[in-house]
């Protein structure tokens, strides 16, 4: 296959006169770069809709991101780590962006794997920039738990010090094991993996029609109770001031909950329905369909990607917050109630679907915030600046 031919498979999607700028600009410098992932996450993996996503605004700006997977779950770790060695030869000169969290290098959230993996990659002379999908441990009560963070700190430390360039997903600010003036490292949000809506809409109706709010995934045990009773007990709550409320609850988790959802709610006038796991585009269209979210997994923080996908359809939130509200979430559309205040969540509820003006303010308030942060456009663009001068 011819270079022209190739670089024009690599962009479908752009046509007419930028089409052709692209492929000039690719024939006569054209960039490169290389994803490194982990172990796929089932059903749904978060990581790789990243890299793909952002694949896709990166080929707008003449990049092209290809991703390569280390299949360690799969193939055993001498295969998988035999594979990245024949495979990063050819990487010499271009950045190679690795994707981490504990997980996707470790069964058990040991992950010794990915430092071996970046050796790999160092040794064979590409540039390697690490993307830090977690930028802390998860704490544990228990001793192995306390050994398992420690480790994780640790690989966490030596990864920052190996790779040449060190992107987080929250605010540097966040991280609470960075440096003063680490001139390294760089905080680049994450955007959503569900289509963005920024089409204006109406307020709902403050008469007696149905007002739908819409639950993004539930979290696995041992968290799914606590989340079930939250859910439950907010919106039924709720409904004794909104009259015909409906619930949505869509994505991971939402189909093993439903049993106990259904349970809970079975003597309120809550409609319920449980979609369980869609794809990307029918994710957005209930959520055009949505008139509020109700989020209870933890405090909505930037690296939560059912927050994003909210804000991304410009659908008002009413969620927790715990300590200062991180940026930049404070400009966000996000009606907030502190952590553990459950019945801050109703009455914040009860206020966006019974107030036109908060809900059109908060609306608005997450299409521009959308625009500014958490567009894939917007991410590209950092990505271009940071990594940008080398092929």
């Amino acid at each position: 296959m011819t270079h022209g031919a190739e670089v024009a498979k690599d962009f479908p999607h752009v046509k007419g006169p930028r089409r052709q700028v692209i492929m000039m600009q690719s024939r006569f410098n054209p960039k490169r770069w290389v994803a490194v992932l982990g172990r796929q996450d089932l059903p749904t993996d978060g990581i790789e809709d990243y890299c793909f996503l952002l694949a896709g605004a990166l080929r707008d700006k003449g990049i092209l991101l290809q991703s390569m997977r280390v299949s360690w779950a799969q193939k055993g770790w001498t295969v998988a780590l035999r594979d990245l060695w024949r495979d990063s030869v050819a990487w010499r000169g271009r950045w190679v962006v690795i994707q981490y969290t504990a997980l996707s290098w470790s069964r058990h959230g040991l992950p010794f794997g990915v430092l071996v993996a970046i050796a790999i990659i160092r040794l064979h002379r590409g540039r390697c920039a690490v993307v830090f999908h977690e930028s802390s441990p998860t704490d544990g009560r228990r001793i192995v738990d306390r050994l398992r963070v420690a480790f994780q700190m640790w690989v966490m430390r030596r990864l920052h010090g190996l790779a040449e360039r060190a992107i987080f997903t929250v605010p540097l600010r966040n991280v609470s094991w960075l440096t003063s003036g680490d001139n390294k490292a760089v905080s680049i949000l994450i955007g959503s993996n569900v289509p963005q809506n920024t089409t204006r809409r109406s307020p709902p109706l403050t008469t007696d029609q149905e007002k739908t709010v819409i639950v993004f995934g539930v979290t696995g045990l041992p968290e799914t109770q606590r989340e079930v009773e939250e859910i439950t007990a907010v919106i039924g709550t709720a409904s004794k001031t909104l009259s015909k409320l409906r619930l949505v609850v869509v994505g991971r988790g939402s189909t093993e909950a439903r049993e106990s959802l259904a349970k809970a709610l079975n003597n309120t006038d809550v409609a319920l329905e449980v979609l369980g796991v869609l794809p990307a585009d029918e994710v957005a269209r209930e959520f055009k369909r949505a008139d509020a979210m109700l989020f209870v997994r933890g405090p909505v923080l930037p690296q939560r990607g059912s927050a994003i996908a909210g804000i991304a359809c410009g659908l008002p939130i009413v969620g927790y917050r715990k300590g200062h509200i991180s940026e930049p979430f404070e400009e966000a559309g996000i009606e907030w109630s502190m952590w553990g205040d459950r019945q801050g969540l109703v009455l914040g509820l009860i206020r966006v679907l019974s107030d036109p003006a908060r809900w059109t303010e908060l609306h608005k308030r997450n299409l521009e915030t959308q625009e500014l942060h958490f567009s894939w456009c917007r991410i590209a663009d950092r990505f271009a600046e940071y990594l940008g001068g080398v092929s």
